[in-house]
C-alpha cells in the first residue's frame, strides 16, 4: 500500500497571504520506519534525552517560535534542509504532489476542496499507472487533524462514488484518515515539504524548495505531481 502524507501551508482566509498549499508525500509502507527513523536522529539534535518531545515543523523552525525559541537560526535551518534532503535521497520511491491555489485564483469551489480534488487524483493516477505496470497497490491519504476533517472526508467519498471532474477514485482503500501531527514523522515531513512550497510561491525564497523540486511526480517527462492555479489561469 502506498501512504499519501498530506499537510496544508497558508491560510485561504488571511488577506496577507496570497497562496495556499495542499501538500502529500507518497511512501510505500514499507519505507515509513526508515524514514521515521531518519527524522528523529535530527529532531535527537534539539533533545537527545526524549527526541519524540521535538515536533518538526516548518514556521516555528524558520521564525524560532515555541519550542525552537532561542535555538540558533543556522542549526534550525540546516534541520529543515536535512529533512527535506531525506525526500530527494529517496526518490522515486518517495513522490510528491502538491496544489498551490493563489488567492485570486478563478474557482468554482472553495480553495480547500479544489485543492485536495487535484491532489486526489493525482496520487490515483500514479497507482492506476503502477498498477499497469504490474504493482496493484492501494492508496490511503493521511492527514493532520485540523478542522477540515469532515469536509475532507465527505469530499473523498463523493470523488469516489460520484466522480471528480476528471472520473472516479479508484485506487483509494478508504476515506482519509487524520492524526496528530506530534505522534506522526511523516505528517512532519509533509509540514515541511508544503512549508518549503509556500515559501518558494509566497515568497521567492527557494533555499527549501530546490531540494525537492525535482521530487514531484513524473512520467514521460511530464511533471503531473506539482499543481499551480495563478490568478490569471
Amino acid at each position: 500500500m502506498f501512504l499519501l502524507y498530506v499537510d496544508e501551508s497558508g491560510s485561504p482566509g488571511d488577506p496577507n497571504q496570497q497562496h495556499f498549499v495542499l501538500a502529500g508525500l507518497s511512501v510505500f509502507e514499507r519505507e515509513t520506519h526508515w524514514i521515521e527513523e531518519q527524522l528523529n536522529a535530527i529532531a535527537a539534535r534539539f533533545n537527545p534525552a526524549d527526541p519524540y518531545s521535538v515536533e518538526l515543523h516548518g514556521s516555528p523552525m524558520r521564525s524560532g517560535r515555541g519550542e525552537w525559541k532561542g535555538l540558533p537560526l543556522n542549526k534550525r535551518l540546516q534541520a529543515i534542509r536535512d529533512a527535506l534532503q531525506i525526500v530527494a535521497d529517496r526518490h522515486p520511491r518517495v513522490r510528491l504532489f502538491a496544489s498551490v491555489i493563489h488567492r485570486d485564483a478563478p474557482l468554482a469551489d472553495d480553495p480547500v476542496n479544489a485543492a485536495f480534488e487535484q491532489l486526489a487524483s493525482r496520487f490515483d493516477y500514479f497507482l492506476r499507472r503502477e498498477h499497469l505496470r504490474g504493482n496493484t497497490q492501494r492508496g490511503i491519504a493521511v492527514f493532520d487533524k485540523s478542522t477540515t476533517e469532515k469536509s475532507i472526508q465527505n469530499l473523498a467519498r463523493t470523488f469516489k462514488h460520484d466522480g471528480h471532474s476528471w472520473g472516479q477514485l479508484l485506487n483509494f482503500s478508504e476515506v482519509p484518515l487524520f492524526l496528530d501531527s506530534r505522534a506522526s514523522r511523516l505528517i512532519q515531513l509533509a509540514d515541511l515539504v508544503a512549508f518549503a512550497i509556500f515559501r518558494r510561491f509566497e515568497a521567492g525564497d527557494s533555499q527549501f524548495y530546490d531540494i525537492i523540486a525535482h521530487c514531484f511526480d513524473h512520467h514521460q517527462g511530464r511533471n503531473h505531481g506539482l499543481y499551480v492555479k495563478g490568478p490569471q489561469e
